[in-house]
């Protein structure tokens, strides 16, 4: 894994950490993964059923590999984890257009997820507040996300900390920070 980033600071809080992602989290990390796209289901939602199936469309084994994975931990259990890529993909491509490209400044942010048993302790926001000012990669001034529509509580969430809504495309909210 080339370093390609600085992390000015580790801690979130008095509790939590975050690191990069090493091979041997691969495990904790797609069983994460996995309780969140039950969690979703319960809740009704679609987002990231294809994990349900063994289908991981971000490809997270070979992100982790890259060096692209940062997980949040307490401890030494992980209690989240974001993926924050220094290229976008080919889905960053298609929902960004020309605007995606390898030179573009942007890190694009995915699978940001928490352990239900961290929910409803902030961790999201503090996760989202440590990757725009704890983490810095060479060249990357702006940060990307996309979400689902027509999840209002989601589209919120992002709005309230800091990120700049876009517009839609194919279903998908467009988001910079």
């Amino acid at each position: 894994m080339t370093q390609t980033f600085t992390i000015s600071n580790q801690n979130i809080n008095s509790q939590f950490t975050m690191v990069q992602a090493e091979v041997e989290h691969t495990a904790e990390i797609l069983a994460l993964l996995v309780e969140t796209a039950k969690w979703l289901r319960s809740k009704g939602s679609t987002q990231w059923n294809a994990l349900l199936d063994g289908v991981d469309s971000h490809n997270t084994e070979d992100a982790i590999e890259r060096g692209d994975v940062f997980i949040c931990k307490d401890g030494e259990k992980i209690a989240g984890m974001v993926m924050l890529l220094k290229q976008p993909s080919k889905w960053d491509s298609e929902l960004w257009g020309p605007k995606a490209h390898h030179n573009d400044g942007a890190i694009y942010l995915h699978r940001l997820a928490i352990r239900r048993e961290y929910a409803n302790c902030k961790l999201g926001e503090s996760i989202l507040n440590w990757c725009y000012g704890s983490i810095s990669f060479e060249g990357k001034e702006i940060i990307r996300l996309d979400c689902v529509a027509n999840n209002e509580h989601l589209n919120r969430f992002y709005r309230q900390n800091g990120y700049t809504y876009l517009g839609e495309k194919n279903g998908y909210s467009l988001y910079e920070r």
